[in-house]
């Protein structure tokens, strides 16, 4: 089952939310409050039919207010990111402290293991790029 409209929250240090309004803990583009970088688009003549595509004035309502959703799903996504971003760098600094290596393959391997059975082929692309974010700079 899959809950959409759910908040999300965490106890973690590093999760959205908990470094104040407007800050995440990487920096980076993120709509989910944090100030814009540059202007917005200049609104323009054009009617939501032609700004959606659609051919009905119903249909780009639907449309508008899906891309709305979907705007708000990605900072979400995003957030969610960040956050494991951070819990990431918690377990890599544990396993160096100890004198292990910064990365554990084998882990690695079940969690794109986990993407590719829950999502098919795009998902192991996906896990590979969460993985790359999450490793940090060498």
């Amino acid at each position: 089952m899959v809950v959409l409209l759910e908040q999300l929250t965490s106890d973690f240090p590093g999760a959205p939310g908990r470094q104040g309004p407007g800050r995440s803990a990487f920096p980076g583009p993120c709509r989910s409050g944090a100030p814009p970088h540059h202007q917005e688009p200049q609104m323009t003549t054009k009617t939501l039919t032609e700004q959606t595509g659609a051919r009905t004035e119903e249909a780009a309502s639907l449309i508008g207010d899906a891309r709305e959703r979907i705007d708000a799903l990605d900072d979400r996504i995003i957030g969610l990111i960040q956050e494991r971003m951070a819990v990431s760098a918690v377990i890599q600094e544990a396993r160096i402290t100890s004198g292990g290596r910064r990365v554990n393959l084998a882990r690695e391997m079940d969690v794109l293991a986990h993407y590719r059975d829950a999502l098919g082929k795009p998902g192991t692309a996906l896990a590979m790029t969460m993985l790359e974010l999450c490793r940090g700079r060498v």
